[in-house]
């Protein structure tokens, strides 16, 4: 499906405002947070004293507030904000929720294993049984245990090797209990926290930190994707078989427009209909978004994406979007490699299409375990042939053996290559070669722009 090339890209230019990555200015917010915390901690305790028992429930205090700190970021980048996801970029956003996520669980266990160790040498008892007392005597703190169960669960499930085994729809929604864990959690604080007990002030910055990520969550998360999709009615108007287990599927709607959706985007889609409905997952526009039509392409790597060969017209589509942070505005330079591999030759194509640029200033490396899985094939060749640019594919050998992206090959493809910009899209694995090959052969780390995907 062939769109209005020059139409896109005069739109596509229109929307090009070269921006900086927000990342510096949230991790500095970030850690300005945590440092506060930590104020908040040494104003309330006035000696630091050496006794055991003092020094472990001192540090039981610390990781608890950092905790519930950490807890309330871990909300934030859950909330699936704009301009987090657009600037920043929504895979370097999920890495931080995971890497957040692991951050808080693990201040969270070290806070019970310490305030419970302190209070336990203070009363010169055993471990296990101040352990019952506290979790049975304290308030809030029934809640709070069932809480700190739950994000064990969460934490568990999210674990690599454990992820890898489940579906994702059973880790999506085992991942939605962190909200009540998040609920049953904060109370405790309040509760019992020394910095909070008789300190208003304290209290009201907790309930603006977590109040402030509650009302992100509703908004972004429930009432924008509920005006969105009331608004445009989508609903899938054909399927497409593009090559052996792959498939478009077109979707139309109303004033599709002003979804704001740029070529390089994606949406969590959601099929209303048997065995799609509970499922929410992201695929990329593949081709410039028109006010009358989106399409997105799959290839069949599970029964979400095997199922979507199968879509009957007219099923309504819930969409949650536009994310992503590799579009045009990221672009500096005058001239553009595109590395594609996987699922991430949808995004490049619709780039490859759209992003303005003079005959020889744009440069497709498509990367393919073979000939066959190539897909969008004829259609990147006839963008390729229309505007002048070059169209290149790297595939394993009869032999099996991969071509390796090096730092010498891109040299050699592209002697000019130091002033390129960079887009690279596809697994993890070819993301960091592709990345680590382009910073050896001279290419400036800001003008590598890469989003990953494991499909």
């Amino acid at each position: 499906m062939m769109h209005n090339g020059r139409a896109a890209r005069r739109q596509t230019l229109r929307a090009i405002r070269p921006q900086r990555s927000g990342a510096l200015p949230l991790l500095v917010a970030c850690w300005a947070g945590a440092a506060a915390v930590m104020a908040l901690w040494w104003e309330n305790t006035a000696v630091v004293h050496m006794d055991l028992a003092e020094w472990l429930t001192g540090a039981g205090r610390l990781t608890g507030l950092l905790a519930g700190y950490g807890i309330a970021i871990v909300m934030l980048l859950m909330a699936r904000v704009p301009a987090l996801e657009r600037r920043v970029g929504s895979d370097r956003v999920a890495r931080w929720h995971a890497m957040s996520g692991r951050y808080a669980i693990s201040l969270m266990i070290a806070h019970a294993l310490l305030i419970t160790g302190g209070y336990a040498t203070q009363a010169n008892s055993g471990f296990l049984p101040q352990l019952v007392d506290v979790v049975t005597d304290f308030p809030r703190m029934i809640e709070a245990t069932i809480g700190t169960v739950l994000f064990l669960v969460i934490g568990f499930v999210s674990a690599g090797m454990v992820r890898r085994k489940l579906s994702y729809e059973t880790w999506y929604y085992l991942h939605l209990l962190t909200y009540v864990a998040v609920y049953l959690t904060f109370w405790h604080q309040l509760a019992t926290g020394t910095e909070f007990v008789g300190n208003a002030a304290a209290r009201t910055a907790w309930y603006v930190l977590y109040g402030a990520a509650g009302a992100l969550l509703v908004w972004y998360r429930m009432l924008t994707p509920i005006r969105l999709n009331l608004r445009h009615r989508m609903r899938v108007e054909s399927t497409v078989h593009e090559a052996p287990g792959v498939v478009s599927v077109l979707i139309t709607g109303r004033r599709l427009h002003r979804l704001g959706a740029q070529p390089g985007q994606f949406f969590r889609w959601r099929f209303l209909t048997d065995g799609l409905r509970w499922s929410s997952n992201p695929y990329s526009l593949s081709a410039p978004p028109r006010p009358d039509l989106l399409r997105i392409t799959v290839k069949a790597n599970g029964e979400h994406s095997e199922a979507l060969a199968r879509l009957e017209p007219g099923t309504p589509v819930w969409a949650e979007g536009p994310y992503g942070a590799m579009t045009a505005a990221r672009r500096s330079q005058e001239k553009v490699l595109m590395i594609a591999g996987g699922a991430g030759i949808t995004p490049m194509r619709a780039l490859f299409e759209t992003l303005p640029g003079e005959p020889g200033d744009l440069t497709l490396l498509y990367r393919a375990n073979k000939t066959e899985d190539l897909a969008l094939w004829r259609e990147l060749r006839e963008i390729a042939s229309a505007r002048g640019a070059r169209l290149l594919y790297a595939v394993n050998g009869p032999d099996g053996v991969r071509p390796e992206i090096t730092p010498e090959r891109l040299r050699e493809l592209l002697p000019d290559i130091g002033d390129h910009d960079v887009y690279v899209c596809g697994p993890t694995g070819l993301a960091r070669q592709s990345y680590e090959a382009l910073r050896e052969a001279g290419v400036p780390t800001r003008h590598i722009h890469h989003e990953s995907f494991e499909m």
